[in-house]
């Protein structure tokens, strides 16, 4: 059964790999997934200065909590899905999203996990700005992000 204490989050502060796989952790788990999105330096060959992320906090956190139900309709067997994305300025390296799936095996903790950051990417309210070094900068909704993730 997925708990809801602390695995949905939205902060300005910065994430916490500890945090998120103590939560997702339990003994029934055989594995636990944690992915980490990061800001990188490029995006369609333009070179990035830093990010900036919004979100409309309550719709996403209502999205992050049926992304992770589906996940649990989809893979029963997982026992906890944790959500945590940042907002505001972040600079390059720093982690803007982290997702963690705890499931009593590999294969299912990592398709859910893969299936939770695709699906957040296409339907949270999050927007992200991409400050260019060429001083120039555009808005990018995570929910149009690409498929194949490339602009994401």
């Amino acid at each position: 059964m997925l708990t809801q204490s602390a695995a949905f989050r939205i902060t300005f502060a910065p994430l916490s790999w500890a945090q998120v796989y103590a939560i997702a952790d339990h003994s029934h788990n055989g594995a636990v997934v944690v992915m980490s999105g990061t800001v990188r330096d490029h995006t369609d060959g333009r070179l990035v200065k830093f990010l900036e992320y919004q979100a409309y906090e309550p719709m996403a956190l209502k999205v992050f909590a049926q992304i992770a139900q589906e996940a649990q309709q989809r893979w029963p067997s997982i026992n906890q899905v944790v959500i945590h994305h940042r907002v505001g300025s972040l600079s390059i390296g720093e982690i803007s999203v982290l997702i963690a799936v705890g499931c009593p095996h590999r294969g299912e903790a990592f398709a859910a996990c893969q299936h939770v950051i695709d699906t957040l990417k296409h339907t949270a309210p999050i927007w992200k700005k991409e400050h260019w070094q060429d001083g120039s900068s555009s808005w990018v909704s995570i929910g149009a992000c690409e498929q194949s993730g490339d602009r994401c």
